[in-house]
């Protein structure tokens, strides 16, 4: 296992931009995760995993063409761009996007928080929703941030980025789209059936966009207290998702 010691190792400038850079992540192809949990995640899944640096041992076996680089937590500390950097810094490959028909799932349009994107991967894989459709200015799927809340669920879940077009033609092609708002229009959720339908969830802030809620065969929302203005929108995707 080589070692590494310099900051200014190629291997450390690359890594250093993959944390950094939402840019330089998709032109690489690759992303960066952290700590020996997602890595095992990661193993398990059949993800492709580029390379490990890494202070500490690695107490499981890794496919054979990866890449391990021994190095301290001093540099570790440096890369990371997480608080509470963990002792194991990795890429792994982006998966392909799979073209499929979505009977089912969620979709997530403009949740701008990775934490919260993070958190609702987490909670779909949990509820075995295995579809995520994204649209909108949501936050990077392959921010370290986002990663490190889905607890290794970005491994696990079929997730695609598709404009209002795409959604057009998807919803054209027999999807049920369900849209989760606060409006008149919109039925207690627990008067509709779920099932065998997309259902699309928006920010706590903005909402659902008005070009997504055209495209809603039904609207439902969540009762809450008159007095609480809105559901933190990881809060809501839970709610929705356990009653799917």
């Amino acid at each position: 296992m080589e070692k590494i010691t310099s900051r200014k190792n190629p291997l450390c400038i690359h890594f250093k931009k993959l944390g950094a850079d939402r840019a330089y992540r998709e032109s690489c192809g690759e992303f960066l995760c952290d700590g020996i949990k997602l890595l095992k995640e990661a193993e398990q899944s059949g993800t492709e995993i580029v390379a490990v640096l890494t202070s500490t041992h690695i107490p499981f076996g890794l496919p054979i063409n990866t890449k391990l680089y021994l190095t301290d937590q001093g540099v570790i500390n440096s890369l990371s761009p997480l608080k509470n950097a963990q002792n194991v810094l990795f890429s792994c490959k982006m998966p392909q996007q799979q073209e499929r028909k979505e009977a089912s799932g969620i979709l997530l349009d403009g949740i701008q928080d990775p934490g919260n994107l993070g958190t609702i991967m987490r909670t779909a894989h949990a509820f075995g929703i295995k579809n995520i459709i994204l649209t909108g200015d949501c936050a990077d799927i392959y921010n370290p941030k986002t990663i490190r809340a889905t607890m290794g669920a970005i491994f696990k879940q079929r997730i695609k980025h598709l404009n209002i077009a795409e959604l057009a033609r998807m919803k054209h092609g027999g999807v049920r789209l369900i849209g989760a708002v606060l409006s008149d229009a919109a039925q207690d959720f627990r008067n509709v059936c779920l099932t065998d339908s997309v259902v699309a969830i928006g920010s706590e802030g903005a909402g659902l966009s008005d070009d997504v809620i055209a495209l809603c065969d039904e609207q439902i929302m969540i009762p809450i207290s008159v007095e609480c203005e809105s559901l933190n929108a990881a809060i809501a995707a839970g709610i929705i998702m356990f009653n799917i």
